[in-house]
C-alpha cells in the first residue's frame, strides 16, 4: 500500500512513507523499502514495543518482557535517536522491563544515560529496588545529580550573589563603604578633560554586611506528576544552601510535611529521601512553613506545586494570604520543569495571583534569575511577561 498527497513533491512523499512504516512497524502493509540505518531502527523499535491485542502498530504493551542484550540496546538506542527521543525511549524499556536484573548489570549501568526521567523512575520505585540493586540506583541518580550541579551552580551563584550585592548597595555610604570602581563608572559623564578629573557627584557603595542571612524556603509538591520539579527543586537547594548569603531550607510534602533542610549537604542522600506520589496537603504544609519564618521582610518562600489541593482549600488561601499580608515574599511555581505548560489546577492559581504571587510555571534555566528577582523584590508578574511566562490569572493566561 502506498500512501499519496498530490499536493506534495515525490520527495516528500517518500520521506511520508517512510515515517509511516517506521510508526507502524513490520506490520504495516507499506511499500516502502528501509534503509540499513531504518532497519536498525526498526529492530530496536520491535524488541521493545509489539502490537497489543486492542491498538495496532507499536503501541500495545508487553510488560515484564525483557530485550536480548539489554546493554548494547540502550547503547544503540542513544547512539541512533536523537537526544529527545532517545530519552523517552529509554523511560519506556525502564517501565516495561525488569528493572531489577537491568541495574544488577555492569554492562548496563555503563550503557544507559541517567536524565530526569529515568532518575524520576527510580526514585518512585526505591523501596521495590531490591538491596543487592540499591547502590547500582545510587550510582545513576548521582550522575545526574553531579552532571545538574556542575550545569546550574555557576548561574546560580552568579545571579543571586549579584541581587544579594545590588539589594545591600548604598548611594550615601560611609568612607570605608564606598565602592570605587562602581562610583567611577556610575560618575564617567562628569570626567574633567582640562583637570584630568573626575568629579564623584555620587557615591555609590555597599552596606554593612547584613548581620542576619536572608531565608529561602522552597516548599515542593511531592505527588507524582510533579516528579522533575522535586528533582531540580532539591539540586538549587543544594547549591544554595552553601551560599553564606542564605539561610536556606528545603520542606517536601504530600499529606504529610518532611523538612529536609538536615539534608542539603548531599543532595543524593536527600533525594531518597523524597516519597514522589501520594496525595496532597498544601494548606498543612504552607501552615508549617509559615512557622519556620523567622524575619518575614527578608524572607522568600518558595511554593512548588500544581496546587490540585486535597486538603482543605479555604485554609490554603487564608494562609497563603497571612504570609503575603505579614511581608514574607511569596513566590507560586505551578512547575519547575522543560515540559512546558503545566496542566494546574487553573481556580486557585488565579486567586493566589489575585492575594499577589503570581502563578506561573518556571524553566531550570530561568530558575536563577528568578531567584534573583525574588531577592530585589522585584515585580514577578513582569518578570514573567519579560520572558513569556504565562501567568495564570483563573479565567485565561497571560504573558
Amino acid at each position: 500500500m502506498t500512501i499519496k498527497d498530490p499536493n506534495q513533491p515525490k520527495l516528500q512523499q517518500d520521506e511520508r512513507q517512510r515515517r509511516w512504516r517506521l510508526v507502524l512497524g513490520n506490520d504495516a502493509e507499506l511499500d516502502t523499502p528501509l534503509s540499513e540505518q531504518d532497519t536498525r531502527l526498526d529492530q530496536l523499535m520491535e524488541q521493545l514495543y509489539i502490537p497489543g491485542e486492542s491498538q495496532g502498530g507499536r503501541y500495545g504493551h508487553h510488560y515484564g518482557r525483557r530485550l536480548p542484550k539489554a546493554a548494547l540496546w540502550f547503547k544503540d538506542i542513544r547512539a541512533l535517536f536523537p537526544e529527545s527521543a532517545a530519552s523517552i525511549i529509554q523511560n519506556d524499556a525502564l517501565q516495561r522491563l525488569d528493572m531489577s536484573s537491568l541495574l544488577q548489570d555492569p554492562a548496563f549501568l555503563d550503557a544507559v544515560k541517567p536524565d530526569i526521567n529515568l532518575v524520576a523512575s527510580l526514585l518512585m520505585m526505591k523501596d521495590y529496588i531490591p538491596d543487592e540493586a540499591k547502590d547500582n540506583a545510587r550510582k545513576l541518580v548521582k550522575q545526574l545529580v553531579e552532571q545538574l550541579m556542575q550545569h546550574y551552580r555557576p548561574a546560580a551563584e552568579q545571579s543571586i550573589r549579584g541581587a544579594l550585592n545590588r539589594a545591600s548597595r548604598s548611594n550615601r555610604p560611609r568612607p570605608s563603604e564606598v565602592n570605587w570602581n562602581a562610583t567611577i563608572r556610575k560618575n564617567l559623564k562628569h570626567w574633567q578633560p582640562e583637570e584630568q578629573i573626575i568629579f564623584p557627584e555620587r557615591l555609590v557603595g555597599y552596606g554593612r554586611r547584613q548581620r542576619r542571612a536572608k531565608q529561602v524556603i522552597l516548599c515542593v509538591d511531592q505527588s507524582g506528576s510533579m516528579a522533575d520539579s522535586v528533582i531540580y527543586s532539591s539540586i538549587f537547594a543544594a547549591v544554595i544552601s552553601s551560599m553564606p548569603s542564605l539561610h536556606t531550607q528545603l520542606v517536601v510534602f504530600d499529606t504529610e510535611v518532611v523538612d529536609l533542610s538536615e539534608q542539603l549537604q548531599d543532595p543524593v542522600d536527600m533525594l531518597f529521601g523524597i516519597q514522589l506520589g501520594g496525595g496532597t496537603d498544601i494548606a498543612k504544609a504552607l501552615t508549617y512553613c509559615e512557622g519556620l519564618i523567622t524575619n518575614p521582610s527578608e524572607t522568600q518562600l518558595i511554593l512548588i506545586s500544581d496546587l490540585y489541593e486535597n486538603g482543605d482549600k479555604q485554609a490554603l488561601l487564608q494562609s497563603a494570604q497571612r504570609i503575603i499580608e505579614g511581608g514574607t515574599n511569596l513566590v507560586t511555581l505551578l512547575a519547575l520543569s522543560d515540559d512546558g505548560a503545566p496542566i494546574s489546577n487553573r481556580h486557585i492559581a488565579g486567586q493566589f495571583t489575585a492575594l499577589g504571587s503570581p502563578a506561573f510555571a518556571c524553566t531550570p534555566d530561568l530558575f536563577p534569575p528568578l531567584m534573583a528577582a525574588a531577592l530585589e523584590r522585584r515585580d514577578l508578574h513582569q518578570f514573567a511577561s519579560s520572558h513569556n511566562l504565562p501567568v495564570v490569572t483563573g479565567e485565561e493566561s497571560t504573558v
